[in-house]
């Protein structure tokens, strides 16, 4: 086991990969903490935000196939298809299902603002999302409870801005020329 985690330690393009993404999630802590005066640490973790970790994870791999491989090499093209399908789908897929997010749940927050009219319409077509909740079931209290408190019921947060791909990519492309290589 001490064989296999040398490995990666020593690997160099695992390293540099780890190393972009750590910057990144932690330049984006840091920049929320600047903006909101508030440190919420799901930024170390969370998607979203500037700069992209996926992009700067991505493009730091590439670059380091890139300099280790060489340019022509099949390692390079396999990474540089790699990034540019993340890219891809952090500008493109991720950014449509958090927009997707932020209208679901105005929709929800306004039937719920509305709950006499849901009531009717659940009493009117007899359906089970519509049914009125209340406190004495669990599961209803909980949902009573994070509407109450106005949370968001769907995750908002989760592609990118074009502009925080490129600080990514900017970012995995600086860490990794500036990483020391064998």
């Amino acid at each position: 086991m001490t064989e296999f985690i040398q490995g990666i330690l020593n690997n160099h393009f695992v390293m540099v990969a780890a190393l972009s993404w750590f910057l990144a999630q932690l330049i984006k802590t840091l920049l929320n903490l600047l903006m909101t005066r508030e440190l919420v640490l799901e930024r170390m973790v969370g998607a979203g935000g500037m700069p992209s970790a996926h992009s700067a994870f991505v493009v730091s791999l590439m670059v380091t196939a890139g300099r280790i491989c060489g340019w022509h090499s099949f390692e390079f093209a396999i990474c540089f298809a790699l990034a540019a399908v993340v890219m891809y789908d952090a500008t493109g897929v991720r950014q449509a299902a958090g927009q997707h997010a932020q209208v679901l749940n105005q929709i929800v927050n306004t039937m719920y603002e509305n709950f006499h009219v849901v009531y009717e319409i659940e009493k009117k077509h007899n359906f089970d999302f519509f049914r009125k909740r209340t406190k004495d079931d669990p599961d209803d209290a909980k949902q009573l409870e994070v509407r109450e408190s106005n949370q968001l019921l769907l995750k908002e947060l989760l592609g990118h801005t074009l502009l925080e791909v490129a600080g990514g990519v900017i970012l995995g492309i600086v860490v990794a020329l500036l990483y020391p290589l064998p």
